[in-house]
């Protein structure tokens, strides 16, 4: 643990881990860049010191941004001209990456069934989807990225599910620099970790309002579920079957079906549970509506070692920013803009396209004007938009 004097923290500093004061107490979560009123507070605390694990990596925003922080819903009245539609294009449907993202999803939707069905199925052919994934992931993976917020593909839920989990599982197992082999097991047992929810009944995995007790143990037996059938239907290795058991423990030793702490739980399941996470969040369930990026991100974030292997979430924020990529962002010119790429260094300072310029001319999928932040320090981005509530037109 590094210990920091105060006298040293600057506005927009970003740390690549949490920053705490005296001791336990969460200042800044990683990549989040400081704000003064942080310092400030410090300083009248009269805490001379602050710890972290990690090193400043970067300066953010100059403007007192920061996570956590909402724009009032009143305040956001943008001037557009009509519907603003953020859904694919049929010209990206028929792209090389949205045809691979797809195909991926309706094989592992094929083996689903088949498994449900009674039908053998061996690891082999997952071993095969893993391979296509981690191949097109390599090709397109700001596309994938987008893919998941988007969410375009309709039906097949539980192997979209399961894809995206798989996705963004790579991605973090890539950047904590884990092993080829390893890295195959991960995205093997993201696929799979909730096969056992085929084993459910769709009254209580279809369920609209809360679980009875009863109801609730029953879904927390799926992992034993899914462990069972890659143990003795797929034959599967056991690191993959190590995720799917382990998937749902907590790094504070609260989760289940084992109450495991720590870095007692295997890296696979860490990084999966993470993926998981967030892939629920930012995906529309019979019972809620999607949460935006920015909102899942924050969650993780905020998570503070609970659940979460707090190196884990770290790698997750360097691969998906503070605003992932596919997030629709208002800037402060009252434009509004898609993030098309992020950068570990400056979160809040992503890569965007234009979709209504200040003036409310709308742009087309892909058409309007690419703007990197980091070079163009007049403008910053003020808060993210749920494109649902964005897209009715005027009246």
């Amino acid at each position: 643990m590094n210990t920091v004097n105060t006298s040293d923290l600057e506005q927009g500093q970003i740390y690549s881990a949490a920053v705490y004061s005296e001791g336990t107490n969460l200042l800044v979560p990683a990549l989040v860049p400081l704000r003064q009123k942080d310092i400030d507070l410090l300083n009248t605390w009269g805490i001379k010191t602050v710890t972290t694990e990690g090193t400043v990596i970067g300066v953010g925003a100059d403007e007192d941004l920061a996570i956590g922080e909402e724009i009032e819903e009143e305040e956001f009245q943008p001037v557009r001209r009509g519907p603003v539609k953020f859904s694919i294009s049929d010209v990206q449907q028929n792209s090389a990456p949205y045809r691979a993202y797809k195909s991926l999803i309706e094989k592992l939707s094929g083996v689903f069934t088949s498994l449900k069905s009674g039908v053998d199925i061996e690891m082999r052919v997952i071993d095969n989807i893993c391979v296509q994934l981690l191949q097109d992931l390599r090709d397109h993976t700001n596309s994938f990225i987008d893919y998941i917020l988007g969410g375009e593909v309709i039906g097949h839920e539980l192997a979209k599910s399961s894809v995206n989990a798989a996705i963004l599982s790579a991605l973090m197992a890539q950047e904590l620099h884990l092993p080829n082999h390893k890295i195959h097991n991960i995205v093997a047992g993201a696929l799979l970790h909730d096969l056992g929810m085929l084993r459910l009944s769709k009254g209580i995995t279809e369920k609209k309002g809360g679980l009875s007790d009863a109801e609730l143990e029953q879904i927390k037996s799926h992992p034993m579920h899914t462990s069972k059938i890659i143990t003795k239907e797929l034959f599967g290795p056991h690191d993959v079957n190590l995720i799917a058991l382990q998937h749902h423990e907590r790094w504070d030793g609260k989760g289940y079906p084992d109450h495991i702490l720590g870095p007692a739980i295997d890296i696979g399941a860490r990084i999966v549970s993470v993926a998981d996470a967030f892939e629920a969040m930012v995906s529309k369930k019979s019972y809620r509506n999607p949460m935006i990026g920015y909102n899942a991100v924050k969650n993780l974030l905020a998570d503070n070692a609970r659940r979460f292997d707090p190196a884990v979430i770290a790698a997750f924020t360097k691969i998906m920013g503070i605003y992932p990529i596919g997030s629709i962002v208002r800037l402060n010119d009252e434009s509004i803009a898609r993030v098309i790429n992020v950068r570990s260094d400056a979160p809040v300072r992503p890569v965007i396209q234009m979709v209504v310029d200040k003036k409310g001319k709308v742009f087309k999928p892909g058409e309007g004007e690419t703007i990197d932040l980091l070079v163009d320090k007049k403008l910053f981005i003020k808060n993210a938009i749920d494109p649902v509530e964005f897209n009715s037109t005027d009246e």
